[in-house]
């Protein structure tokens, strides 16, 4: 094989291989306990919230490295809200959800306005939610609750954002679980290679039959492997359906739709898209009411994992969701990314959480790695662009 088209591969798939080396590197250090099955459930319900927020962060910085760091300030205020209506109040689970998602509508709406239409810079938008959410969260749930945390949620709330799907005893296969898998790696496989055939159609550059194959291999084989995992661990997390139903509907969007190229056109050069018709303020407007909605639907499946409200949800969510899109590849500003990049970045930080956790490593110590995981993520970045120029 030539040595270019290795290279060449290796590059552009860099992040995955440090995904694998990092996840063998834990592998050692905890002699096999992040290879557990109930170490792959924890690893997707632990870091849900990454994936669904990151899919909106990314859009925010498409547009031009812009970011929202109000998103987990408002998870706390919004988890509040919530907790102060199906808890306090009693209200009905799909009145509250519903008004959930209004309130993050309204809010996405003029967050929106003022960054598009007021020109409001970005990250003062949202450094003004960042300070006065949590603020009005907590207030809220102390002015509730005498111990500063509202529970115990409806349980018509939870099995809708928590719970087992085709739930079984823990260490038996679970043969719907592994139906499922085998069909979700059969997608896989056909989209790869629909995928090829439809570019060559159009005359577009593909990837030859070995790289498709390859790439139609590792999906399917990482599909089957996380799903027989989870068979063992006694079942589908539900919140799983909801990362792959956001993921794989930010994913059609970003890549296949004429709004989604809009997108990328923004963040590549703002001035030029205006100038050849793309209506930029409406772009950055869609990019902050999508990411309030994100924010909403993160903030219900936290809420359903702790079965509460308290002052401390949402905190450090936004670094989270930022550090999973530029460990992903998501450029810092704009213009190049996508979904697929953002998913290995924020399992890459969902594995170094989980691996450092069973180590029993520092917490202080496992923010610095995190800081320089991202600071190497973005000097790889800088220095790759400079290598393509």
């Amino acid at each position: 094989m030539d040595k270019k088209i290795v290279i060449s591969a290796l590059k552009k798939n860099a992040m995955l291989v440090v995904l694998v080396l990092v996840y063998l590197f834990f592998m050692v250090l905890t002699g096999g306990g992040i290879f557990k099955p109930s170490s792959f459930n924890a690893l997707i319900t632990q870091n849900a919230y990454v994936y669904i927020l990151g899919c909106g962060m990314l859009m925010c910085m498409l547009t031009g490295g812009n970011i929202d760091l109000s998103c987990g300030a408002f998870v706390c205020l919004l988890g509040a809200l919530g907790g102060v209506m199906m808890v306090i109040k009693e209200l009905n689970t799909g009145l509250s959800i519903v008004l959930m998602l209004l309130i993050a509508i309204v809010y996405g709406c003029g967050l929106g306005f003022l960054i598009a239409y007021v020109n409001v810079p970005p990250w003062i938008a949202t450094l003004a939610g960042y300070l006065a959410f949590r603020g009005l969260g907590t207030s809220i749930l102390r002015n509730n609750s005498v111990t500063g945390s509202i529970a115990p949620f409806p349980r018509s709330f939870l099995d809708i954002f928590s719970g087992t799907l085709f739930k079984s005893a823990e260490g038996t296969i679970n043969i719907p679980c592994l139906i499922a898998g085998i069909a979700a790696a059969a997608i896989v496989v056909l989209s790869v290679f629909w995928t090829r055939s439809s570019r060559l159609k159009k005359g577009y550059e593909a990837d030859t039959v070995g790289a498709a194959a390859a790439k139609a291999g590792i999906g399917a084989a990482a599909i089957l492997l996380v799903m027989i995992k989870l068979s063992l661990a006694g079942g589908i997390p539900v919140v799983l359906l909801w990362v792959a139903g956001v993921v794989l509907i930010y994913s059609f969007i970003t890549s296949r739709t004429t709004i989604g190229r809009h997108f990328y056109v923004v963040g590549g050069n703002m001035e030029a898209a205006r100038l050849s018709g793309v209506n930029t303020r409406r772009i950055m407007f869609i990019a902050y009411l999508n990411m309030a909605i994100l924010t909403a639907i993160s903030a219900m499946t936290v809420l359903s994992r702790f079965t509460a409200a308290n002052a401390d949800a949402g905190k450090n969510f936004e670094m989270d969701a930022i550090s999973a899109c530029v460990v992903g590849g998501v450029s810092a500003s704009g213009g190049a990314g996508s979904i697929l990049g953002m998913v290995i970045g924020a399992t890459l930080i969902g594995v170094i959480n989980l691996g450092m956790f069973q180590i029993s490593l520092d917490a202080n110590y496992q923010k610095v790695v995190k800081g320089f995981v991202l600071l190497a993520a973005v000097v790889f970045d800088i220095l790759s662009k400079k290598r393509d120029t």
